[in-house]
């Protein structure tokens, strides 16, 4: 079993995992993975048995920007919607 990194590295790192976005975000692991599986939260993977790997900076203000808007009674679909126009619209 490997070791956690701490929380001061993790804030330090360029890239995070999925473990370390759950410990930093509060998010549940389920949610970051569905997010993630939808296409919200973007990654890099070198290949395909290796760990995602999240850019924090990216990944943090992707989760925040996605629970306020979750807070504010948008449903999943509306913010998927939201999130492709953005790409669309550049």
């Amino acid at each position: 079993m490997s070791r956690q990194r701490t929380i001061e590295k993790i804030m330090e790192s360029e890239y995070v995992s999925i473990g370390e976005l759950v410990r930093i975000t509060g998010c549940r692991y389920s949610t970051l993975k569905y997010y993630t599986e939808e296409g919200l939260i973007p990654f890099e993977q070198e290949e395909a048995n290796l760990t995602r790997r999240f850019k924090r900076v990216e990944a943090v203000n992707r989760i925040n920007e996605i629970v306020s808007l979750r807070k504010t009674g948008q449903n999943m679909t509306e913010i998927k919607e939201r999130y492709y126009a953005s790409f669309t619209s550049k």
